[in-house]
């Protein structure tokens, strides 16, 4: 079996080549190369012809494919869908602000979770993405759409605490500096609450922003719309919250999809409030894009105002995500399935 070489860290590549009895040193160069976008061996011009030859012969290369790119006529966000080795497709989304371009990258093909609102689980967990395969996303997006990426968020496709140690090594290539060099101050990587891996998290203080998905302040209403709830609770997903806030000293930003007549009620806005007051969290207020097969609607803009309002009036910081990308499937998930319906709808009859 080829070693994916893009997984590997400097020090791990030079241990590499010293098992092929090549120098050290050649390390640097071949990172440099690949964190260039570049996928074949045999453009590392400045590689012996002998060296380039044994890495062809011990280590995997693939470049994604673009499936389908759709960019928005309303403001600019482009949708990627990617076709990796496997033939297995994720959606990366790039959208540009005035603070710099972000990239909502997929860690996972298809999603486990079960979240009742989302089209990323619709059809289950495929499998989990390699650390090569997320930084591609953000590495060829870049290259692609000649925008410059400063910021990434990790609230594609998949649940990225359930695919934790790539996700941890895909965020020190990211970050390398020799690399793409993104700081972790400008990472955000969003869980449906996956407790049990907050403190593994904690303890490598990589400085980035946790966002939790939480939608709901109650059990009664979480537990209906995230699967991902039952067995835990709430009341144990804020003590894991407040643990995480006092061990990093990073302010925890709460996701929160606005659902009509589901979780925008005033009783659930107070909750809310209590919750994000004990813990100092941001509240980010989603409008919820719809989902074809899914049966809820977004909140009336009546119903947000006067969310919006029983939030701020108990002191808490609350922001309403912008809509970027509505004319381009831009919901996680949404252009994937459209894809594969389509897929299906051409594929031939077989006789019985």
């Amino acid at each position: 079996m080829k070693k994916d070489i893009l997984s590997l860290l400097p020090n791990e590549l030079e241990e590499e080549l010293q098992a092929l009895h090549e120098p050290r040193f050649r390390a640097k160069q071949i990172f440099s190369w690949l964190h260039r976008g570049i996928r074949d061996f045999e453009l590392m011009s400045n590689l012996p012809k002998a060296l380039r030859e044994k890495l062809k012969e011990n280590y995997v290369l693939y470049q994604p494919k673009v499936l389908r790119k759709q960019v928005s006529q309303l403001d600019g966000t482009i949708k990627y869908l990617w076709e990796l080795a496997d033939g297995n497709a994720v959606e990366t989304v790039v959208m540009q602000y005035k603070h710099g371009n972000t990239v909502c990258v997929s860690s996972q093909v298809g999603c486990r979770q079960g979240c009742a609102f989302c089209a990323s689980t619709i059809g289950g967990l495929v499998r989990c993405l390699e650390p090569s395969e997320i930084l591609d996303e953000v590495l060829f997006s870049q290259m692609d759409s000649g925008l410059s990426i400063s910021n990434i968020v990790l609230m594609g496709i998949g649940e990225p605490l359930d695919n934790f140690d790539n996700v941890m090594r895909f965020l020190e290539l990211v970050n390398h500096p020799e690399g793409m060099n993104i700081g972790m101050r400008h990472i955000s990587l969003s869980t449906c609450g996956l407790i049990e891996r907050f403190d593994d998290l904690a303890d490598r203080d990589l400085q980035l922003t946790l966002s939790v998905s939480l939608h709901a302040p109650d059990d009664e209403t979480r537990s209906k719309l995230m699967p991902a709830n039952r067995g835990r609770g709430v009341e144990k997903l804020m003590d894991a919250c407040r643990r995480y806030y006092e061990k990093t000293g990073r302010r925890i930003s709460f996701e929160y999809a606005m659902i009509d007549g589901i979780n925008d009620t005033e009783h659930h806005a107070r909750l809310l409030a209590k919750e994000a007051k004990s813990l100092a969290a941001h509240v980010n207020l989603i409008p919820l894009n719809h989902v074809e097969e899914r049966q809820f609607r977004p909140s009336t803009s009546g119903h947000m105002k006067a969310f919006i309002k029983i939030l701020e009036d108990q002191g808490v910081n609350v922001t309403v995500r912008r809509r970027l990308g509505s004319d381009v499937d831009a919901s996680c998930g949404q252009l994937r399935r459209k894809i594969q319906k389509q897929q299906r709808s051409t594929e031939p009859e077989t006789a019985e």
